[in-house]
């Protein structure tokens, strides 16, 4: 807990949906910090994340407008509404926010409105999370992959990049959520000084396995049954699907491939391919995901670009040897060797060879389902709101004498 000579941080977070915002907000409310969650998504179900009704401030049409135009759009063949939609929230927003706060933390896409607003006399700082690498790295990337994958992808427009550009240069820093995001920030010209990292965190208490759940993977494995390949998140050419379906097809004679989220209508075609090589399961609420983790052996995530996926934090803590690349927080919370191994990007090569080797390996790989508690590096959190602190406080200056 916060010492008696701190004074609570006034934080408000704006966020359109709901990415890590949720668990940030619980934790710093718990470390005694006056928060406030400005969000889309209905007060019944921020409080099932154990944020009180009173901290939050849901701009509930949005929420409604947001899924129904996502939802049509391709069907109905709408227009793009993306620019209108996320002006208006921030709009909303910036009616909101308080004007004597210390800190500001705006998601990237909807923040532009709200700095505006708070302008040059707000006392406070204005962060903007950007969530994945810079916008421009993150559109190279994808238009890449659309080449490579021959189906359209789904990435940032002209008008995402220049929105998102303003909002990096109207915040006093970006944060961001891995060292590769932050790598694509310095190579894009940003100063050190103007980036902030802070690494995301996992709900621990959660996704931790019980003593039975893991003896269970472990005998397993140990047994020589076909080896458990899980996938969590997106099914789309951006988190790696084009790849898995390679891997899937080398392998699926052998092992079990599953897929647990959501597959966007326009990688149809992919999920498509996929069929027969790997079993689909339907997104499903966070709080149904452990019993996911606990049927797989090991986690292969090929993403292409992220910034902290929430899912390789959870397969890591769920002790899942995880497969991944360097366009993630993997060099953050990946140990090579110990708990999981990174691979390079549109390597599926390189993920079938591993997964041989843990195949022809079982001992090694059993070995290292045991061993990965004391080899854990995703942070609970409470640990992630230490930082936050620890990362604001020298920036709030005469900010923080006032009562």
């Amino acid at each position: 807990m916060m010492q008696e000579t701190d004074r609570p941080l006034r934080v408000d977070i704006v966020v359109h949906g709901r990415f890590h915002a949720f668990h940030l907000a619980r934790a710093l409310l718990a470390r005694g910090h006056d928060v406030r969650l400005l969000t889309n998504y209905p007060k019944q179900i921020v409080v099932r994340f154990g944020i009180p009704p009173q901290r939050v401030r849901s701009c509930l049409w949005h929420g409604l407008a947001t899924r129904l135009y996502y939802r049509l759009r391709d069907k109905l063949g709408l227009p793009d509404w993306e620019p209108w939609l996320h002006r208006k929230f921030g709009q909303w927003a910036a009616k909101r926010v308080r004007r004597d706060g210390d800190v500001s933390y705006a998601f990237s896409g909807i923040a532009e409105e709200l700095f505006r607003a708070l302008g040059k006399d707000y006392p406070g700082i204005k962060l903007v999370v950007r969530g994945s690498a810079h916008i421009r790295t993150q559109r190279d990337l994808l238009a890449d992959e659309e080449r490579r994958c021959g189906i359209p992808v789904d990435k940032p427009t002209d008008w995402n990049v220049h929105r998102e550009e303003r909002e990096y240069s109207l915040a006093d820093r970006v944060v961001v959520l891995s060292s590769f995001a932050r790598n694509s920030f310095l190579e894009q010209g940003f100063e050190v000084e103007k980036i902030l990292l802070l690494l995301s965190g996992v709900d621990s208490s959660r996704f931790s396995p019980g003593a039975s759940l893991e003896l269970d993977r472990i005998c397993r494995i140990r047994a020589g049954e076909p080896l458990h390949v899980l996938m969590v998140g997106t099914f789309s050419p951006q988190k790696g699907a084009f790849d898995l379906i390679e891997v899937a097809r080398s392998l699926h004679a052998r092992m079990r491939f599953r897929f647990v989220g959501s597959v966007p209508s326009e990688c149809a075609s992919l999920h498509q391919k996929a069929r027969g090589l790997i079993d689909f399961v339907p997104r499903l609420p966070e709080f149904e995901l452990p019993q996911q983790y606990a049927w797989g052996d090991v986690f292969c995530f090929p993403t292409i670009q992220d910034g902290y996926p929430a899912v390789l934090a959870q397969a890591l803590t769920s002790r899942l040897p995880v497969l991944t690349t360097p366009n993630c927080s993997a060099p953050d919370i990946v140990r090579d060797g110990a708990n999981g191994w990174i691979l390079p990007i549109r390597s599926p090569s390189c993920f079938v060879e591993r997964l041989e080797w843990c195949d022809r390996n079982r001992e090694a790989l059993a070995s290292m389902v045991e061993n990965m508690n004391q080899v854990s590096l995703a942070q609970d959190w409470s640990q992630v709101a230490e930082h936050f602190e620890l990362l604001v406080k020298p920036l709030l200056g005469k900010g923080m004498a006032r009562g």
